[in-house]
């Protein structure tokens, strides 16, 4: 195996190792320790397999850290993201790019289904690969149980 270089983020962490999984081709990566990473840690980074088993792999540089912060928020879509819903069916994904950087995704779920739509969301792995590869920093997550509509803002520093 060669080193690689890539975006990674941390999706386990403990004192002595972490998971490190590529955002752009989901190889996971197991760290034989752990350089102070955290969970939502995102590294723009190059890691190479530890010998001379190779089964574990070392962070031999980072160009860039950073944290993703997941944002539930109690606030509504808005008005522009309900907008983008309304016209949709249900089940439907809008995705829309945010002026500068940064995109929001509306999605249009059966009124029932909002909250639990809105914890998946939260819970899945990918929404924070998915905001490491946008560059986001933050993640923020609002529903109207109303309107039927759940948005996802990708957000820059």
């Amino acid at each position: 195996m060669t080193e690689q270089t890539s975006t990674f983020v941390v999706t386990h962490a403990e004192n002595e190792s972490a998971v490190v999984r590529d955002v752009e081709t989901a190889q996971v990566h197991t760290l034989g320790s752990n350089p102070g990473l955290e969970v939502h840690d995102v590294l723009e980074a190059t890691v190479a397999p530890e010998p001379p088993l190779e089964v574990t792999w070392e962070v031999i540089d980072v160009a860039d850290r950073r944290s993703i912060e997941l944002v539930d928020s109690d606030l509504a879509p808005t008005q522009h993201a309900t907008e983008l819903a309304a016209d949709a069916d249900v089940g439907d994904l809008i995705q829309e790019e945010r002026a500068g950087t940064g995109e929001i995704h509306v999605f249009r779920v059966p009124e029932d289904e909002v909250e639990s739509a809105a914890q998946d969301v939260l819970d899945d792995a990918e929404t924070i690969a998915r905001a490491a590869r946008l560059e986001a920093v933050r993640v923020e997550v609002r529903r109207s149980a109303d309107d039927g509509v759940l948005s996802v803002r990708y957000l820059p520093d």
